[in-house]
Order: structure tokens, then C-alpha cells, then sequence
């Protein structure tokens, strides 16, 4: 089993290899895709006139439910669609990669991290009211939306001068569909189950002599999930994610408790390190990097998965689902990511000498057990149930994605070989070194970047005329009135 262990990984990191040197092309320093997505959050959020804070309070009374109608067309509530995108992101990337970012940059990552979630509530914003607005609902009821969807059909709505950018968009949303699959195999699927794995171990000796058993197990898990399609997926993840984040956001608050003293200490580090030209990781850039590359694989914005979700949502106006999503980024970025990032440099556990290995087989999940086990004895159990929790909605999340990305290149009757591979891809998570996982995980998922805030500006024009409408309406009254009606 070793020797077999040995070889798929060996094979991974040579797919690995391959990708890196495009996505990763150093532009001044910064990765391309990096400041792609920096370029992107900051274009949406003055595009949209700041609808990242004007309609945060809004978004709050839609997922409570002010504005349902049970009769409007979609599959899922507004806070189903919502748990369903957050599932999908609020995963590992929050406990693991939030780890790896102080471990490699530094406390001043945080701050960078920070600022990326804020900044991706406007992408977020834009990328998902593309997906309501521009889904189609089939004669069975059932949604397909996404970017794959927008980019074929907004942008054949668009012409520069005489030339029409049809067959551009149907070219970009076949590459976001590719390149989405790939992602559910990688960072929606892999890097969950095999970062979970490394917590686990943590408080379960002899599990890393069998790895592949607990693969095994999560793919069983899973598959019995998958089958049932959006309504099962959002039904779990409407009841997993707020556990799962109680359980964690908890431990974190007890221990920021417990070192309330030491907090302002630990806030002077963030900022002051987040400018510092000596910070880890090649200075002030290296830091700005490797905190919007956490960011960016923890919240997605700018990605464009979590249209997908979102344009199954009941609702006749676009933009209110486009105002549920950007709460998104906050939840999973600007409050789950920063209480992780504060426990980390409060405990020091990212400049302990003894944990060095971490660094080295980029084994965030272990470093934050190791770091709340500083502070509570017996948390690695309970941190153990979490990230099984949080690994486990995230992969569910992640095969709609990928089965709607694979149904909209191959067509429905290949929906059940999507996942089977899918659940494939669950064993092989817990074979595959963490390196090559975090690696292909990124290429994937940061890739989907590209063609989507690409054809995401070019439909901008179309969100903020539809937001300038919703917006009028909402300061006017006409949406409490026709909630009163």
C-alpha cells in the first residue's frame, strides 16, 4: 500500500508542476492571478458603489426571511442557498490554510486576509446575481446557473462595435467549466479530506498507517449524500454548517477569553507586520500575497463557484440574491479567518521551533490543533469532530458544483460517472502528500478566476443597472410593501 501511496503522489506532483508556472507567473513580484483577483475586488466594489457595506444590513433581513415567497421560482430558501455556498467554503481553507498563512507570512497576513474578504463581498455580489440572473429553469423544476451560464449567454448579449463576443463567452465558460471540475476534485474534495486526515491523527495514533481507510470511509459518506442532488445537499448543509461553526467559533471565542490581555498585543503584531518590509516570506509583498492567496482559496470571491449555488435560490429579483451572497466572505473570511489567525499568534504556536514540521509538509490543520491544544487539553478531540465536519459539507458543496460544471460539457446522462470519480477523488485525497493537494487545489481553484471576473466585467454594466433598480425600490418601500401584500 505504500508503494502504491508513493506513486500516485509522485504523479500528482508532476501535474502540479506543469500548472504552477503558468497561474503562479510572477508580475512584479505578485502572482498573476494574485493581483488578477486583487484588480477584480477592487474594479467591483467602486463599480458597485460600495454594495460590500450599504447592503450588508439588507442582506441580513433577507436571510431571515423578511422577503420569502414560497412561490417564487428556484429550489432553496435564501438561507439554504447561502448555507449551501458557505459549506462550500467555510471548509478547511478557514482552520488549515489560515495556519499556513501565519506559519509562511507572518501575523501580517492576517490583515491582508482581512481586507481580500472585505473587498470580495462586491465580487461576490456581482458574480452571483450574474447567476440568478442569467439561470434557466428546466420543465422538472430544476436550476442550472453558474458561470458557465452567464459567460455563454451574457456575453452574447454584448458586441464591441460590429463584432459579437458570443463564441468569446462560450469559450471562457467552457474553460471555467473545466477548469471548475478540476477544482471539485482538488480544493472542493481532496485537500478536505487530507487535511482533515491530518488533524485527525493528531488525537488518533496509528491512523496515518491507514490513511486510505478513513478515505474510504469519507467517500462512503459522501456518495450517500451526492446522489440526491441540491435539495439533499442544501437540506445538510442548512443543518451541518451552523453546528459546525458554533463548535469552532466557541473554542475560538473561550480561548481569546481566556488570553483577553495578550489580544491588543496580537492585533499590533497583524497591522504592524503587515507592513513591515522584514516580515517572513520575501517582505511587505510576500506578506500581501500569501494572505490573498489564503483568502482568496478560503472565501472563493472572484472565483465564481459559489453562483452556482446561489442561482438556485427562490427569488424574482437577482440582485437580492447578489446582496444574500456577500455575507459570504465576511462569515468566512473577516470573522472565522481571523479568530483562527488570532488563536494561532496569541498561542505563538507559528514561531514554535517544535513545530517547524508543519511548515514543511504544509500541515495547517495539525498546527492549529497543535496551537488550541496550548490552551485547552482535550480540544484536538473536539477540533477533530469539527474539521471532519467542516471537510465533509465542503466536499458535498463542492460535487454540485463540479456535476453541474460536468453536465453543462458532457450533457445529464454522464451526471452519475462525474461522481463516481468524484468519491474517487475522496480516497485519493487521503494518499496524496499535502504539498501536491494544496498545490493543484490552488492552480484549480484560483484559475477559475480567470475567465470568470473577465466576463464578470464585461456584464458589470448589467449588474449595477439592475442594482440601481432593486436599490430604488428597496429605500422606497416597494419591497416592504409587496411583503406586506
Amino acid at each position: 500500500m505504500r508503494q502504491f501511496e508513493a506513486k500516485v503522489d509522485d504523479i500528482a506532483g508532476v501535474c502540479v508542476d506543469g500548472f504552477a508556472s503558468v497561474l503562479f507567473y510572477d508580475v512584479l513580484g505578485v502572482p498573476l492571478v494574485v493581483l488578477w483577483l486583487v484588480m477584480g475586488a477592487v474594479f467591483f466594489t467602486l463599480r458597485m458603489g460600495f454594495i460590500n457595506f450599504r447592503g450588508f444590513w439588507h442582506a441580513i433581513q433577507v436571510v431571515r426571511g423578511k422577503y420569502d415567497d414560497p412561490n417564487d421560482s428556484g429550489e432553496v430558501s435564501h438561507l439554504q442557498a447561502l448555507a449551501a455556498a458557505l459549506s462550500a467554503t467555510v471548509g478547511l481553507g478557514n482552520i488549515a490554510g489560515v495556519a499556513i498563512a501565519v506559519m509562511v507570512g507572518g501575523p501580517g497576513a492576517t490583515f491582508w486576509m482581512i481586507l481580500s474578504g472585505l473587498l470580495g463581498m462586491s465580487s461576490k455580489f456581482t458574480e452571483c446575481t450574474l447567476g440568478q440572473k442569467y439561470r434557466s429553469v428546466r420543465p422538472d423544476g430544476t436550476i442550472m446557473g453558474g458561470p458557465m451560464h452567464y459567460l455563454s449567454r451574457g456575453l452574447a448579449e454584448i458586441q464591441l462595435g460590429q463584432v459579437s463576443l458570443a463564441g468569446f463567452g462560450k469559450c471562457l465558460a467552457v474553460t471555467f467549466a473545466v477548469l471548475c471540475v478540476g477544482a471539485s476534485f482538488g480544493g472542493g474534495n481532496a485537500f478536505q479530506v487530507n487535511q482533515s486526515l491530518n488533524a485527525v491523527q493528531e488525537t488518533v495514533p496509528g491512523l496515518e498507517d491507514y490513511r486510505w481507510a478513513y478515505g474510504l470511509i469519507m467517500a462512503v459518506a459522501v456518495g450517500i449524500v451526492i446522489i440526491g442532488g441540491i435539495r439533499r445537499i442544501a437540506a445538510t448543509a442548512e443543518r451541518i454548517v451552523p453546528l459546525m461553526c458554533a463548535i469552532y467559533l466557541l473554542a475560538c471565542l473561550w480561548i481569546l477569553v481566556m488570553n483577553i490581555t495578550h489580544i491588543p498585543d496580537a492585533i499590533s503584531k497583524i497591522f504592524t507586520e503587515a507592513f513591515s518590509p522584514k516580515a517572513a516570506y520575501g517582505g511587505f509583498l510576500g506578506v500581501l500575497v500569501m494572505g490573498f492567496r489564503r483568502a482568496a482559496f478560503s472565501n472563493e470571491a472572484g472565483v465564481g463557484s459559489a453562483a452556482i449555488a446561489h442561482s438556485a435560490a427562490k427569488t424574482d429579483y437577482p440582485v437580492r440574491e447578489g446582496i444574500v451572497a456577500l455575507m459570504g466572505p465576511f462569515i468566512d473570511t473577516v470573522v472565522i479567518c481571523t479568530m483562527t489567525a488570532l488563536v494561532i499568534v496569541i498561542t505563538g504556536a507559528y514561531a514554535d521551533p517544535e513545530n517547524a514540521h508543519f511548515v514543511a509538509e504544509n500541515n495547517g490543520a495539525g498546527l492549529t490543533s497543535t496551537a488550541m491544544s496550548t490552551q485547552i487539553s482535550w480540544f484536538p478531540y473536539l477540533l477533530s469532530f469539527a474539521v471532519v465536519l467542516f471537510a465533509y459539507s465542503t466536499m458535498v458543496s463542492w460535487s454540485y458544483y463540479g456535476e453541474r460544471c460536468w453536465v453543462y460539457l458532457f450533457g445529464d446522462r454522464y451526471s452519475l460517472w462525474y461522481k463516481i470519480i468524484f468519491l474517487v477523488f475522496v480516497f485519493l485525497g487521503s494518499v496524496v502528500s499535502a504539498s501536491n493537494v494544496m498545490e493543484f487545489s490552488d492552480q484549480m481553484i484560483l484559475g477559475m478566476a480567470f475567465p470568470n471576473i473577465l466576463g464578470v466585467v464585461l456584464l458589470s454594466g448589467k449588474v449595477r443597472n439592475d442594482l440601481d433598480k432593486y436599490w430604488h425600490k428597496y429605500k422606497s418601500g416597494e419591497l416592504d410593501a409587496e411583503v406586506e401584500i
